[in-house]
């Protein structure tokens, strides 16, 4: 197995979506990428993401990355739906190199590449989200989802 970090604005919405997916084995709320080491209740710098863990015989990076990009808007910088904020930023964040050239090549395939504004960076760091925010949308459907449901359970229903 194989783990990159997923950031795509709100991350119940992230999870709820990634955890879906075909290969993906596991995944975790989390924060990526901020100024300090810890949270205590700070989040400067961090963006709120997913862990993800995947099997890479079954899905790649670019993959991944195609998934993603149908709950993203990938041209809004610190924004997605109606969260504003730099944890609401979109990304991918890996401590392989060969996950962030396979995402950097995504993204330079890509008609619109000179526009998207998604970071593709080494994690730098990474803080588990408290247990209330681990699958909250299973628990709390009604919270608010920038990603609308016909896309968060769009690969749920095709596994069925």
């Amino acid at each position: 197995m194989e783990v990159v970090y997923i950031a795509g604005g709100c991350l119940w919405g992230v999870q709820a979506f990634v955890k879906t997916l075909p290969g993906v084995t596991r995944t975790e709320a989390g924060r990526a990428n901020g100024s300090s080491h810890t949270l205590e209740g700070d989040y400067d710098g961090y963006a709120e993401c997913v862990k993800t863990e995947f099997d890479p015989t079954v899905v790649t990076i670019t993959e991944l990355m195609e998934y993603v990009f149908e709950i993203i808007d990938p041209y809004s910088m610190n924004k997605q739906g109606a969260d504003v904020g730099e944890k609401y930023r979109t990304g991918i964040y890996s401590e392989n190199p060969e996950h962030l050239i396979e995402a950097q090549a995504f993204i330079r395939k890509r008609s619109d590449a000179d526009r998207i504004v998604v970071e593709v960076l080494p994690l730098t760091n990474y803080v588990k989200s408290a247990d209330e925010h681990q699958d909250r949308l299973a628990t709390y459907p009604t919270d608010y989802c920038h990603i609308p449901n016909r896309l968060l359970n769009k690969y749920t229903n095709e596994r069925s």
